[in-house]
């Protein structure tokens, strides 16, 4: 199976940036769709970004449409989430997640491994 460790949490301005990676160990990232959630306190887990297994498809939350970036390091499998022009509601942990099979799934629920997650805070 595949294990899972972000890093790149902080704090930062609104309107600067962050880039979170996702170093994936055990297996291939390329093998699974692979993900990143959010969850703000007393809020729902939600997703933020996907990429298809294999680096096929992307998906992006409304809410980050243009402001974030999902991308993969096949060498050094590892998954990054670059976000610009935070703004305050991006608060939140930050999740790396992995799911098997071929479609994007957007619940948490459908993914199968998870990582500790990184703290984002963006101060107005």
């Amino acid at each position: 199976q595949i294990q899972l460790v972000e890093s790149g949490g902080g704090l930062v301005q609104a309107g600067g940036s962050l880039r979170l990676s996702c170093a994936a160990s055990g297996r291939s990232a390329l093998a699974y769709t692979m993900a990143w959630f959010r969850q703000a306190p007393g809020k729902e887990r939600e997703i933020v970004a996907a990429s298809q297994w294999g680096g096929r498809d992307t998906y992006y939350a409304d809410s980050v449409k243009g402001r974030a970036t999902i991308s993969r390091d096949n060498a050094k499998n590892t998954v990054y989430l670059q976000m610009n022009s935070l703004k305050p509601e991006d608060t939140a942990i930050y999740y790396c997640a992995a799911a098997n099979g071929i479609l994007i799934p957007t619940k948490a629920a459908n993914y199968d491994y998870w990582g500790q997650g990184t703290q984002v805070t963006v101060s107005s």
